[in-house]
């Protein structure tokens, strides 16, 4: 093959390439990542006010102290050690109490993370952002900058 042809070949591979790199559009904008970042930091917002929450309910239990329930709320789902540790039907009822608000709040939080990941972010970009984030550091880079301006406003 002549010097000629192999230097046309290339410049029409050169020109192929650039031309689809320039029409490929990356899955998600800048403008992604930041309600991306948005979303995300709401959310942890959620779930830090949750446990805040549920902290406060179980501190302020007059029916136990906090060791007290902690001790049952590791055993609240087996009879036969709520037994052996002498646990009263009004600690039991309050140990699921709080079980069932957590539970009740984590579904809301997990409806509202689907409801900002579809509505709000979009789906496809939404999952090409988490799926990059894990590998591409640079992005990683701008999302935590993001997150912590997200975090100094509040």
């Amino acid at each position: 093959m002549s010097s000629q042809r192999v230097f046309s070949l290339f410049f029409l591979l050169a020109v192929a390439t650039a031309g689809y790199a320039q029409t490929t559009k990356p899955a998600f904008t800048d403008e992604d990542l930041k309600k991306y970042a948005i979303a995300m930091d709401s959310v942890k917002g959620m779930q830090e006010s949750l446990n805040q929450s549920v902290t406060e309910m179980v501190q302020k239990a007059t029916i136990m102290q906090v060791p007290r329930y902690n001790e049952l709320f590791k055993i609240i789902s087996d009879s036969t050690k709520l037994v052996a540790a002498n646990a009263k039907p009004e600690e039991v009822a309050f140990v699921k109490e709080v079980a069932k608000k957590r539970t009740d709040e984590t579904a809301k939080i997990t409806a509202t993370f689907q409801a900002l990941a579809k509505d709000y972010v979009g789906l496809k970009a939404f999952n090409a952002i988490k799926k990059s984030l894990a590998t591409d550091t640079a992005l990683k880079e701008k999302y935590d900058a993001l997150t912590k301006e997200l975090e100094a406003k509040g």
